[in-house]
C-alpha cells in the first residue's frame, strides 16, 4: 500500500482511499482530499514534515501523520 507520505517530490498521485476515523478523516476530506482526486507533491520541509501539496488548484500543507492515512496510486 502506497501512501501520500511515500510519494516523491514532483510526483502526481491519485487518492484511492482515506484511512482513519471520525474527526481526523473528516478534516482531511474538508481540505478537499477525497477519493479520486489528483494530488501533486510540491515540496517537503527539511525534516520531511510537513509536506506541501497542490489539491484542486490550491496549496496545502499536510503533516506526515495525516499523509500516512491517505492511500494513493
Amino acid at each position: 500500500m502506497k501512501t501520500l507520505r511515500d510519494a516523491r517530490i514532483g510526483e502526481t498521485v491519485a487518492v484511492l482511499k482515506l484511512h482513519g476515523e471520525g474527526a481526523v478523516k473528516r478534516r482531511i476530506m474538508d481540505m478537499g482530499i477525497t477519493k479520486g482526486v489528483d494530488v501533486y507533491v510540491r515540496k517537503a520541509a527539511p525534516l520531511g514534515d510537513p509536506v506541501e501539496v497542490t489539491v484542486r488548484g490550491y496549496e496545502l500543507s499536510i503533516r506526515k501523520a495525516d499523509a500516512e492515512m491517505i492511500e494513493v496510486r
